[in-house]
């Protein structure tokens, strides 16, 4: 399902080498090969974005290689500028966007019906992506204008099935992220912040023209480095510097309506709770810890025509 958007097919070149069964290069920009969700939303189940999806890279610019070893198994290895970043031009070592190393083993069961993807990143700064509390790449927690040495590293493993029984009516998927910024700065803190998640999707499609899709998702940090300001404010660092994680949750339901070809219509109903997730932990003399978890309640629609 992890599709290339429209805009971006444009920007990177693909050459093609006649080895064995097929070696294909990217060379440009080109979107992430992380995570189940893509940006271009109608080739998704739902229509808002998910919590995972908003933790992920969504581009690169460098260059990717994928080999297909035979029709059931396909690698990829890539080696780019970073995450969300364009060039790396800047004269300040410490500012700079970094680069990454990517890699895939995707696993496809025989007869087509059920997909499972591993992918891996290596970047040799802290990444910047969709989500808050990070800025470029190599920029470190608290570095104030220090020198900074950061990693980041993603795992993401998604695979989605449509069981025969089901007759194409049905199909299952699920979407997990496990990774790690670690960063030292020119003074005596080390910050590591962790963020797993996981999410489960399923979509029926009664008829030609109606269809009920489902998303459920967790994702936790044990730090507020990716979130934001959360929790119980923690004296082991920077003298309450450093506040604990927290734990976010969504569920999702989407209805959909093909009305004619090419037309799509969808309502959406989504609901997001947690805990610590508001805080006054970083006002000073305020060390109450978070006061509310929500939760929030969305509701939405959208009309697709493609062309």
């Amino acid at each position: 399902m992890n599709s290339n958007t429209l805009f971006l097919e444009q920007a990177y070149v693909s050459l093609r080498a006649p080895v064995g069964n097929g070696w294909d290069f990217k060379v440009g920009k080109f979107v992430s090969i992380l995570g189940y969700e893509v940006m271009e939303r109608p080739a998704n189940m739902n229509t808002t974005f998910g919590l995972i999806f908003n933790q992920l890279p969504l581009y690169y610019t460098g260059v990717l290689s994928s080999y297909k070893f035979d029709e059931y198994i396909d690698g990829k290895l890539g080696v780019v500028n970073g995450s969300n970043s364009d060039n790396n031009t800047t004269t300040n070592p410490n500012d700079g966007d970094g680069y990454a190393v990517l890699a895939a083993l995707n696993f496809t069961a025989p007869g087509g019906n059920a997909n499972w993807s591993n992918n891996f990143q290596y970047s040799t700064g802290y990444d910047n992506n969709t989500a808050t509390g990070t800025g470029n790449s190599s920029q470190g927690y608290n570095n104030n204008g220090g020198s900074v040495s950061a990693y980041t590293w993603y795992y993401n493993s998604w695979g989605n099935w449509a069981p025969k029984f089901a007759g194409d009516k049905l199909l299952l998927a699920f979407n997990t992220v496990w990774f790690v910024k670690s960063g030292n700065t020119t003074g005596p803190t080390t910050v590591n912040s962790s963020v797993y998640g996981v999410g489960a999707y399923a979509k029926y499609q009664f008829n030609d023209w109606f269809s009920l899709a489902s998303r459920g998702e967790y994702l936790g940090s044990n730090n507020d480095l990716k979130f934001g300001t959360q929790g119980n404010p923690s004296t082991s660092l920077n003298n309450g510097g450093h506040v604990t994680g927290g734990s976010l949750w969504e569920y999702t339901l989407t209805a959909g309506f093909n009305v004619i070809d090419n037309l799509l219509l969808r309502a959406e109903y989504r609901m997001d709770w947690g805990s610590n997730t508001v805080s006054n932990g970083h006002v000073a003399g305020d060390n109450s810890g978070a006061v509310s978890g929500g939760p929030a309640y969305y509701a939405g629609a959208e009309v697709v025509y493609s062309f």
